[in-house]
């Protein structure tokens, strides 16, 4: 969507910035009788916080098949909020999205198991106590009955990036960037349409891919475009 980035509030005349707070109600008094000014720009991020506090009170407590609604419930609210368009702006696809997107997925995995091993609880608690940090396992740690887990990750993150790329060349023209993104997408969808059951690797390739394509976009940076495209073309 299209937003006006800077907001001033009726009552008390503060000015701040929308796409820092995400929010019409004034920081000062708290009216929400405000109005925007400025410049209309795309922006498809608001700010957002992964809130697994409460979960993470549980861990060690509960069992942890018990925990993995609530684990999917506050990555899915946190994802809904994010985007990589920020006041016309695309960011880069960060390790917090797709650490929140991994997490989603391997609760969801782990909840349908049948006599988890010890390595696949080890890989559903490891991702949650570090989701904060962006961290993840290694791709070569990934348990094998784990594996859509990670490539729905990587499918989901990367279609989500690919429509905000999108969205960004619409105001930005870039006939090379544009031509990469259907190869990405086509790359992602053939990782969901096998249900992310491929092996970490392949699925760590493709989010490397769709941030090469982003590094160019944002920074000009030709080589990684280049990589990008062989990457998905050796792939096919």
């Amino acid at each position: 969507m299209e937003v006006r980035g800077e907001r001033e509030c009726r009552d008390c005349g503060t000015r701040w910035s929308y796409f820092e707070t995400g929010s019409v109600a004034c920081p000062d008094c708290d009216s929400l009788r405000s109005v925007g000014t400025g410049e209309r720009k795309r922006h498809t991020d608001a700010p957002a916080e992964l809130e697994l506090g409460p979960v993470l009170a549980r861990l060690g407590d509960d069992p942890l098949a018990d925990l993995t609604d609530d684990v999917k419930e506050a990555c899915r609210a946190y994802l809904r909020k994010r985007g990589f368009v920020r006041g016309g702006d695309l960011k880069p696809l960060d390790d917090a999205y797709l650490a929140a997107e991994e997490l989603a997925q391997a609760a969801d995995v782990f909840a349908r198991l049948r006599d988890p091993t010890d390595d696949e609880r080890w890989y559903l608690t490891a991702l949650l106590r570090a989701a904060d940090t962006g961290e993840r396992p290694a791709a070569s740690d990934v348990p094998p009955r784990m594996h859509p887990a990670r490539g729905l990750a990587a499918a989901d993150a990367t279609l989500a990036y690919r429509r905000d790329a999108t969205a960004y060349l619409d105001d930005h023209p870039d006939p090379d960037a544009r031509a990469a993104l259907g190869p990405l997408r086509d790359r992602a969808k053939r990782v969901r349409a096998l249900e992310g059951d491929v092996d970490p690797t392949e699925a760590d390739d493709l989010v490397t891919a769709a941030r090469r394509v982003g590094r160019y976009l944002i920074e000009g940076d030709a080589d990684a475009l280049a990589a990008a495209r062989e990457s998905l073309s050796s792939a096919e």
